[in-house]
């Protein structure tokens, strides 16, 4: 993702946004702030982040411009609002994990599962787009300083999985690499009017993870080792 410029979504990447909480009274600063944001991801999903200005997000909240700024400062800060939104399940799931006493390899698979299901909804766009958009140095590093998180606790997990036996022998860095490379492309994809729910795309992955990740058998590596050397000798 080297272009600065981010490309519009088609329109079925967000669903319609929900009702403006303003509609209703009493109604307190937290479910409207939530709302903003929600508004504004769905907006971003749609058009662009460039695309997109603050008077579309009033619009679609049926509220004014002025309204939006009451909680967020400008439109970069809302962007980053929205990629917290999205990344903030997957630092829960380290969290919840750090002390379950499971196998590394099945805390692993649960940090995953909400990987998937965070980039698979409307926050995936400002996820994996949000670094390449015109922000300021401050920002972007912010964004980079999160994703580095994520991306050595995938790397933690996965070495703790060899130590302990769950995960078969790789490197690191380049597992963690292809995984979160995997998972961040559902954002490209994904549609949430297909037929399988953000928690099931996370699931099916999980899945082929899993078995690539398993470790395998003295019997399974005899058995494909002639399987290898057939290869090497067709070539």
């Amino acid at each position: 993702m080297n272009s600065r410029r981010a490309s519009p979504q088609p329109a079925g990447k967000s669903p319609a946004a929900s009702p403006s909480p303003w509609r209703a009274r009493r109604r307190d600063r937290e479910v409207k702030r939530e709302a903003v944001i929600r508004a504004a991801a769905h907006a971003f999903n749609r058009k662009g982040y460039h695309n997109t200005s603050l008077n579309d997000i009033a619009a679609a909240l049926e509220v004014t411009k002025p309204t939006v700024y009451y909680y967020v400062t400008n439109k970069e800060h809302l962007l980053f609002q929205c990629f917290l939104a999205g990344i903030e399940p997957i630092r829960a799931a380290f969290r919840e994990v750090k002390d379950l006493g499971l196998p590394a390899r099945a805390r692993l698979n649960a940090v995953l599962r909400h990987y998937g299901e965070a980039v698979a909804s409307e926050f995936g766009w400002c996820m994996v787009r949000a670094e390449d958009q015109d922000l300021s140095p401050a920002m972007s590093r912010h964004i980079k300083a999160l994703k580095s998180e994520i991306d050595q606790g995938i790397r933690r997990l996965i070495r703790e999985g060899v130590q302990d036996g769950s995960i078969e022998p790789c490197d690191p860095k380049m597992t963690a690499f292809a995984l979160a490379g995997a998972l961040n492309w559902i954002a490209h994809w994904y549609r949430v009017d297909q037929s399988l729910t953000p928690a099931e795309i996370a699931a099916a992955f999980v899945a082929i993870f899993e078995g690539g990740l398993r470790p395998r058998s003295a019997a399974q590596v005899a058995l494909r080792a002639p399987l290898k050397r057939r290869v090497r000798i067709a070539r």
